[in-house]
C-alpha cells in the first residue's frame, strides 16, 4: 500500500525539528569549548600550575585511597581451604588408642616393628622418627609420627609395598627387592632450600626457648609455626629469597602487611596484648603471662613493630607465636573442644587468625596454600609434616606436655 502525501509530509517535520535541535545544541558545545579554553588562556603561569598539581594530587590521593580500601576489605587475604587430607589427621587419636589393650613391652615392639618395616623403603623417615625418639618423653611418638609419615604412602610403589609388608612381614622382607628412595617421604622437604632453612632456624634456638618459656608452649610447636611461615615466604619470591637463604641462612623478616619471622598481623598482635590482662576473657592465659608483653614506652604502636622487625633478635615474634597458640588452645578447651593432641589445627588457626577460630566438634586442617615445586600443600598441613618429621629432634625434641597448663 503507498504511503499517503499527510505521512510523508509528517516524516519530513520530524527531520526538520531533529536538524534544527542538532543545529541548535551544537554551537552551544563548541562555545562552552571555546569559552573554558579562552579561560584557560587568561590564567598566570602560576595559576595553571597549581591547577595541574592540584589535580596530580587529587589522582595520587584516589589511588592512595583505592589501595588502603582495597587492602582493609580482604582483598589481598589467602583465605586457603581445607586440606585433602584433613579426615586421615583427624583419625589420628584412634591410631593411637589402638593398643590401649597391649602392655607397654608390647605396644613398643609393635611401634618399632612398624618403624623396621618403615626403614626398609624409606630408610631416611625411620632413621628420623627413631632419633626423635630418643629425644621425647612421650611415650606415643613413634606411632604418631609413624602415622604422620602413613599419610604420604598412599598410591606410589613404595607404599603399596609397605602396605603389604605390614601385613605379611617376614616374607616380604625376604623377597623385595625394591630399592629404597632415598629421599624424604615427605616432598617439600625435598627441596634444597631445606637445609639452610633448618640452619637459620637453629641459629634462634635460645631465642625460641626463651620465648616457649614465657608463653607455656612447646618449643617445637613454636618452631612448626615459623617453618610454615618461611616455607611460604621462600616459595612465594623464590629467586629473591634463595639470594639470602642459602648463601647467609638467615630467616626473612617481614616489615610490611605481616611483621616479623613469623608473619605477625599488627592488629593480632594487639588482641593477643589485650588477651593477656582481659581476665574475663575465653583467652586468658592467667596471671603469670600478664606482664610478658608489657611496654617500655608510651608509643605502643612504634614499639610493637619494632619489637616484631628486629631483624637482629626475632624473640618478640616467637612470644607472640606462643601466645596465639596458647590462647587459641585455652579457648577451644574452654568450649569443650580440646585441640591439645591436633597440632595440625592449631599451626591452621595460627595462620588464619584469631576471626577464623570457632570451636567446635570437627575442625578443619588447612589454610593459606602453598606451592612447592607444582606441589600445592596447605600451611596446617606444611607445619604438621615438621612437627611429626623428626627433623631437628635433637634441639626441639616432641615433649610429654605441648602446653604447661595441660
Amino acid at each position: 500500500m503507498e504511503e499517503t502525501n499527510s505521512s510523508v509530509e509528517a516524516r519530513g517535520r520530524a527531520s526538520l525539528q531533529s536538524e534544527n535541535i542538532a543545529s541548535q545544541q551544537s554551537p552551544k558545545k563548541v562555545r562552552k569549548k571555546r569559552s573554558l579554553w579562552k579561560l584557560w588562556k587568561r590564567l598566570k603561569g602560576r595559576s595553571k600550575l597549581y591547577l595541574v598539581v592540584l589535580h596530580l594530587f587529587a589522582m595520587i590521593g584516589a589511588g592512595i585511597l583505592g589501595a588502603w580500601a582495597f587492602f582493609e576489605l580482604g582483598f589481598t587475604n589467602n583465605k586457603g581451604g581445607t586440606d585433602q587430607n584433613n579426615r586421615y589427621l583427624s583419625e589420628n587419636q584412634k591410631y593411637i588408642s589402638g593398643t590401649d589393650t597391649m602392655d607397654s613391652q608390647e605396644r613398643t615392639l609393635t611401634d618399632y616393628r612398624s618403624l623396621s618395616v618403615l626403614r626398609h623403603f624409606y630408610p631416611k623417615n625411620a632413621d628420623l622418627i627413631f632419633n626423635a625418639a630418643q629425644f621425647s618423653d612421650r611415650p606415643t611418638a613413634v606411632r604418631e609420627m609413624i602415622y604422620a609419615a602413613n599419610m604420604y604412602m598412599q598410591d606410589d610403589e613404595h607404599a603399596t609395598a609397605y602396605r603389604k609388608m605390614t601385613d605379611d612381614i617376614d616374607h616380604l622382607l625376604a623377597s623385595n627387592k625394591m630399592q629404597p628412595f632415598a629421599g624424604n617421604v615427605v616432598p617439600w622437604m625435598n627441596d634444597s632450600a631445606w637445609p639452610a632453612l633448618k640452619a637459620a632456624i637453629l641459629k634462634d634456638t635460645a631465642v625460641i626457648y626463651e620465648a616457649a618459656r614465657l608463653t607455656g608452649v612447646e618449643p617445637r610447636l613454636i618452631v612448626g609455626c615459623l617453618v610454615g611461615e618461611q616455607v611460604r615466604l621462600f616459595n612465594s619470591k623464590r629467586e629473591m629469597y634463595k639470594r639470602y637463604l642459602g648463601p647467609m641462612k638467615v630467616l626473612s623478616v617481614q616489615s610490611q602487611f605481616s611483621l616479623g619471622v613469623n608473619g605477625i598481623k599488627d592488629f593480632t598482635a594487639m588482641q593477643v596484648e589485650r588477651n593477656l590482662t582481659d581476665t574475663a576473657s575465653i583467652f586468658y592465659m592467667g596471671k603469670p603471662y600478664e606482664h610478658i608483653l608489657d611496654f617500655q614506652t608510651a608509643d605502643h604502636q612504634s614499639e610493637r613493630f619494632n619489637r616484631l622487625t628486629n631483624y637482629r633478635n626475632h624473640l618478640y615474634s616467637y612470644i607472640y607465636t606462643g601466645c596465639i597458640l596458647h590462647q587459641t588452645m585455652l579457648q577451644w578447651r574452654r568450649s569443650g573442644y580440646d585441640i591439645v593432641n591436633r597440632p595440625d589445627i592449631l599451626f591452621t588457626l595460627f595462620n588464619l587468625g584469631f576471626a577464623a577460630s570457632k570451636p567446635g566438634p570437627d575442625p578443619k586442617c588447612g589454610g593459606s596454600h602453598i606451592t612447592v615445586h607444582d606441589e600445592i600443600y596447605t600451611f596446617g598441613v606444611i607445619c604438621n609434616d615438621f612437627y611429626y618429621s623428626g627433623e631437628l629432634a635433637e634441639q626441639f625434641p616432641l615433649k610429654a606436655k605441648r602446653f604447661a597448663d595441660e
